[in-house]
């Protein structure tokens, strides 16, 4: 009965975890979505640096 217990315990907690793991990486794809479209784009092409 112990062993029940503690299984699902130990299964709802590894879903809890996944879960907040896709809710965090949606929300960082929002942020990095939203300050891609907030930033400055530049007109034109810059020219290689270096040689």
């Amino acid at each position: 009965m112990f062993s029940t217990i503690m299984t699902w315990i130990g299964a709802m907690l590894g879903v809890t975890i996944l879960l907040a793991t896709a809710v965090g990486a949606f929300a960082l794809d929002l942020f990095d979505e939203k300050r891609e479209r907030s930033a400055p784009r530049e007109t034109e092409p810059t020219a290689p640096q270096g040689h």
